[in-house]
């Protein structure tokens, strides 16, 4: 009998650490996806700037053409890829079942959104990779999670927050991306899945690409007789960011009367002529505006001069790429238009350093659009290492928020998660 008991112990413990092991693989993977996609999309969009080189008008030609391919793509082999993917993650938490949640995170998909992804940087779509990374972490820890499904929903918050760690090399601004976005709640069973998926996907991270800021320090600090600029920075921002936000939404619910249902009907050419407008204002830009906007964004953080028009041409390549429907997400290129911003209001505080205005142009853009105020100057600190600008960028990002629900009061990715659901739910069970 007591040997009965000690063999029952045995396998109990067994399957404890069977299921820690494969929690530890789990995040692994998800570090080793956030750096192959960084790296991917890095070569991806090189390889796009070499062809335009050799032929400025190759744009005209390879942006529709892609965005036409990914958006068909996207409905006949890889469903509910569309978009930033974040809005996937949240609403499969939502979800009671494996088998629902398998419907928008699964290796299916994340094998989609990288390569979809790839294919939009490859072709000049203004995108990022921060969002896929969300929805292929949430996917790789969901079917990791397969032999614990109680704690499936907990898996899926810890899979974006390791995303978020690793694709930015921002470990506490995965956590409360996780918090603040994904869960919008503290929940104290998840919190060890989702700090142990952050140190063991941001260790892969750190052991690839080292330890080094995103964008890099600019040193800058704002004096408090430049605070005005807090105010402009974030009601622009959050104006602005609001603005895109309900764009989103509106064009996702669909658009009433005409043209909602030719688009509606033919979703591809739709796609083929967003991929078009993109090309044209890509050109029009000399071909700043395409890809995620890492370059221009780190260019103009320490001290380099960007045309004014950058910014309203991103924001418009940026909207016309998001409501395609094709993979792709938005942290980088809301970070690039917030820097632009920022370029922009500069000349109006002209005893402010160039860097700190920039910076406060970034957060409040992004904040304005997650309307995520924690989210977004954590990030922008741990980004830049600017730690001396934490109650600027705080008070920015709080402004920038409350600027934003004026104009949109829901935040995109709940907003576009809940259609998600409507739709899911609306379908049959297998």
């Amino acid at each position: 009998m007591t040997s009965l008991l000690s063999i029952r112990r045995l396998r109990a413990r067994w399957r404890r650490w069977e299921r820690r092991l494969i929690f530890m693989a789990g995040a692994f993977v998800v570090g080793l996806a956030a750096v192959g996609l960084a790296e991917a999309s890095d070569e991806a969009q090189r390889l796009f700037g070499m062809i335009q080189a050799y032929w400025p008008y190759a744009a005209f030609a390879m942006t529709p053409i892609g965005f036409g391919l990914s958006a068909w793509l996207v409905r006949t082999v890889f469903p509910n890829t569309q978009g930033s993917g974040i809005p996937q993650a949240i609403a499969a938490r939502s979800f009671s079942t494996p088998e629902e949640r398998r419907r928008l995170v699964s290796l299916r998909a994340a094998v989609g959104k990288v390569l979809l992804t790839l294919l939009g940087l490859f072709v000049g779509a203004s995108v990022g990779r921060e969002g896929p990374t969300v929805q292929v972490g949430a996917s790789v820890m969901f079917e990791a999670g397969r032999l614990t499904p109680r704690r499936q929903s907990g898996l899926i918050l810890a899979g974006a927050a390791a995303g978020v760690a690793a694709a930015f090399n921002t470990p506490l601004a995965g956590i409360v991306f996780a918090i603040e976005e994904v869960s919008r709640s503290f929940e104290t069973r998840a919190s060890g899945l989702i700090i142990g998926a952050v140190i063991l996907s941001g260790m892969v991270s750190l052991a690839l690409l080292g330890d080094s800021s995103y964008f890099g320090s600019t040193g800058a600090g704002l004096p408090i007789r430049d605070w005005t600029a807090v105010v402009a920075c974030g009601m622009a921002g959050g104006l602005f960011g609001g603005i895109f936000s309900r764009i989103l939404i509106v064009t996702a619910n669909g658009i009433p009367g005409r043209i909602g249902g030719a688009i509606k009907d033919n979703p591809i050419g739709f796609a083929v002529a967003c991929g078009l407008l993109v090309a044209i204002i890509g050109f029009a830009s000399h071909g700043q505006t395409f890809g995620t906007g890492y370059t221009e964004a780190r260019s103009v953080l320490h001290g380099d001069q960007i045309g004014w028009q950058f910014t309203p041409l991103k924001f418009l390549a940026t909207t016309i790429s998001a409501i395609s429907g094709i993979p792709g997400g938005i942290f980088s290129p809301s970070l690039s238009v917030g820097a632009g911003l920022g370029s922009n209001l500069a000349p109006l505080f002209p005893s402010a350093p160039m860097g700190a205005i920039v910076l406060l142009g970034m957060v409040g853009y992004f904040a304005g659009v997650v309307q995520a105020p924690i989210t977004a100057f954590v990030i922008v600190s741990e980004m830049t290492s600017d730690h001396h600008m934490l109650l600027p960028l705080m008070a920015t990002a709080l402004i920038a928020t409350a600027a934003s629900r004026m104009v949109c009061r829901e935040g995109v990715y709940h907003a576009l998660a809940k259609r998600y659901l409507k739709v899911e739910e609306a379908k049959p069970s297998p």
